[in-house]
């Protein structure tokens, strides 16, 4: 007998058709990228993914991070024998000690004498006989007994919930706008969980942001990287444009200039790194610039699909996400970004595009970009 995680992957996976294995594929290679270092072995067992881990908490804290794994459990492997099932499932129960059990069997081995609610149905009297006070609850037992009849047997109570999604990779890429705040962290990693590789681009207002607010972002970046496993990080000097707006166009014009040239670099560097998408964090009504107006005047600049992930989601649901996925304590830390320096007193919430093209009619806009561009330092 030896303890083995079981890795189950997404439901979604098991649709792809002839696609399938380019996916199982994919998650196979990320699972094993988050293992590098550790002593593991992968064994497949009639379609069954198992992982052989020397530390196995190690192992969960890691593989329970890749997009495309919705559950980790831990299993003891046994003979495929009824004898050996029974015992180790009784093992399973007097550790956990319930009040209530059932047992559920998945019977892969078709020449395993009995059918599953065949099996089931012994395990769970063996159980019975060898307890004492526990009582069996088909819909609301406080324990789960699950055997998995294959070459071997498979024994497990313990269930660890993974983050789901697809897996990385395998959904094309996004240039995501990271900012230092809360929400942009949380749509990258909705994205990602998506299986859309990520890049980050963030704009740095030097001097008037800190060093410490650039150092904010790419600590954003890193945390991202835990599910990722690589991520560019494009910071792009946006000084020079933000004077020029200042200067030349309406105080209550500037955010949204602001944002449609924020749009126009992202959609830059996403052609020069071939990357198919822009992702924001923007959530309706959230900001001056987030109206629905607003959204409009700064898709007008972009060449490619531009996502918005938190687009319906309240605030609470996102600060949410974010403690879960373990950004939030970086995003609250109180480092200015470009967009909270500058604010007009009376941003316009309802700008019109004509208007908007007119006012930047003063800027040389391929000037400013290509500027910028030529600036931007690049983390990996």
């Amino acid at each position: 007998m030896k303890k083995l995680l079981l890795i189950k992957y997404a439901p979604e996976i098991f649709l792809k058709g002839l696609n399938r294995g380019k996916f199982e594929r994919r998650l196979n290679d990320n699972i094993k990228r988050v293992l590098e270092g550790t002593n593991y072995s992968f064994v497949s067992d009639q379609g069954r993914w198992f992982l052989e881990c020397e530390d196995i908490e190690e192992g969960i804290k890691r593989v329970k991070r890749v997009f495309g794994v919705s559950e980790i459990c831990i299993v003891t492997e046994v003979a495929a024998n009824m004898e050996e099932i029974q015992k180790q499932a009784l093992k399973e129960i007097e550790e956990i000690k319930p009040a209530t059990f059932k047992v559920e069997t998945n019977r892969a081995n078709k020449s395993f004498p009995g059918n599953s609610m065949e099996v089931s149905r012994e395990v769970g009297a063996y159980i019975l006989r060898n307890s004492e006070d526990l009582k069996v609850s088909v819909s609301k037992p406080e324990c789960i007994v699950n055997v998995e009849i294959r070459e071997r047997a498979y024994v497990y109570s313990k269930r660890i919930k993974a983050v789901g999604g697809m897996p990385y990779g395998t959904n094309g890429s996004t240039m995501l706008m990271l900012s230092g705040g809360i929400d942009s962290p949380v749509a990258g990693y909705m994205m990602a969980r998506r299986g859309v590789e990520l890049n980050c681009v963030y704009f740095h207002s030097h001097p008037y942001t800190s060093e410490r607010a650039k150092e904010k972002v790419k600590d954003l970046a890193y945390i991202l990287k835990e599910y990722t496993g690589r991520i560019n990080l494009y910071v792009v000097p946006f000084t020079e444009i933000q004077m020029q707006i200042i200067e030349k166009c309406r105080e209550d014009e500037l955010t949204i200039i602001m944002r449609r040239f924020m749009m126009r670099l992202a959609c830059k560097l996403a052609e020069i790194h071939e990357v198919n998408s822009v992702t924001t964090g923007e959530s309706v009504g959230q900001v001056a610039s987030q109206t629905m107006e607003g959204l409009v005047v700064s898709n007008d600049v972009a060449d490619r699909p531009v996502f918005r992930p938190l687009i319906a989601m309240d605030k609470i649901d996102i600060m949410d996400i974010s403690r879960d996925i373990g950004t939030y304590e970086t995003s609250i830390l109180p480092y200015e970004d470009c967009c909270t320096i500058f604010v007009p007193k009376h941003p316009k919430t309802k700008p019109r595009l004509d208007s908007i093209r007119k006012a930047e009619e003063a800027l040389d806009i391929e000037l400013l970009v290509e500027n910028a561009v030529k600036g931007t330092e690049v983390f990996r």
